[in-house]
Order: structure tokens, then C-alpha cells, then sequence
């Protein structure tokens, strides 16, 4: 990834460096973790980039990939935001899955309170996002704002939470 540090190992032995990015990126595939990027700057996204980039991408990618791009603004350091989150076209449900885990296992690392998104996709449905542990937040007219509150206590860490896929 363009101007970003890989981390093949982000809650091992480079999870110091995890826990000072502030700006990053969730690669999964194929159900796995494949590394995290953290980059210098924010990930800004544009209604025209969800809808006709996003979209382009998916439709014309193949593979079962997914990245995730989350934010830990200065002003509210305790909080991460999921801003964006793009998948390839055969992207798995296990894949998509994967990444929703791994950012929670990054706010653990960060020791952050909540995570805020805005649900664009009206593919996902509020009944997932409560059940994987994420709330309506500040309903506005033309969003979905949601957020997933921790507040010290975390979702049990997966077995594999160190797992991450040989390259």
C-alpha cells in the first residue's frame, strides 16, 4: 500500500507501532488476515467515492478481499471511526467478518472507548450490526450513524487473533 507501514505481525512484536498509528487499514482475504497498514494521513471520503469508485471497484475486482480504513481523530483520541470499507467482488461473508473482528482487536490494542461508523451500504442491515455489537448513535436524516461502545470491556478475542496469513 502506497505510503503506509505493513504490519505483518500487529498484535505481536509490531503492536507498538499499531497502537501509535493513528490512520490505518484492515487487509483481509480469504477469511484471514492478511496485514494492517497504517498510514500518515486520514482516509477522507467523498459520497462520490463510496458510490462510484467503491462501486466500480467492487463490480470490476475479483477475489475475496476486503479493506477496512478506520481513523483515531486527534480531537477524540479514546474513539476510532470506520470510514470506509471496500470489498472485491467474491468477497466472503467470513472475510467481511474477519475484518469487523480485527478492528475490534485494534481498539483493544489502542485501549479506545468506542468505535463510530456511518452504515452508507443499506445492504447492511441494522439486525447484523446489533448483533455484532453496534448501536444507532445520533440519528441524522441522510445517515446511519452507529457505534459500538467498549468503555474497558471488550469482545473475547478470537484463538486465531495472532493469526496472521503467510504471504
Amino acid at each position: 500500500m502506497l505510503f503506509a507501514r505493513t504490519l505483518s505481525d500487529p498484535f505481536g512484536a509490531q503492536r507498538e507501532a499499531l497502537v501509535r498509528g493513528r490512520y490505518g487499514v484492515i487487509e483481509t482475504a480469504a477469511g484471514r488476515l492478511q496485514a494492517i497498514h497504517v498510514r500518515c494521513w486520514p482516509k477522507i471520503v467523498s459520497a462520490l467515492d463510496a458510490e462510484w469508485f467503491g462501486r466500480r471497484r467492487h463490480d470490476s475486482q475479483p477475489g475475496d478481499r476486503c479493506l477496512w480504513f478506520y481513523n483515531q481523530p486527534r480531537r477524540f483520541p479514546n474513539y476510532l471511526a470506520l470510514v470506509y470499507a471496500v470489498s472485491d467482488r467474491d468477497t466472503s461473508f467470513a472475510t467481511f467478518r474477519r475484518a469487523a473482528e480485527v478492528l475490534d482487536e485494534v481498539a483493544r490494542a489502542k485501549q479506545i472507548d468506542a468505535i463510530l461508523c456511518d452504515a452508507w451500504n443499506e445492504r447492511i442491515s441494522a439486525r447484523l450490526l446489533a448483533r455484532w455489537g453496534w448501536e444507532p448513535h445520533k440519528p441524522q436524516r441522510w445517515h446511519r450513524n452507529y457505534i459500538k461502545r467498549f468503555y474497558g470491556v471488550y469482545p473475547p478475542a478470537r484463538s486465531q487473533e495472532h493469526a496472521v496469513a503467510a504471504c
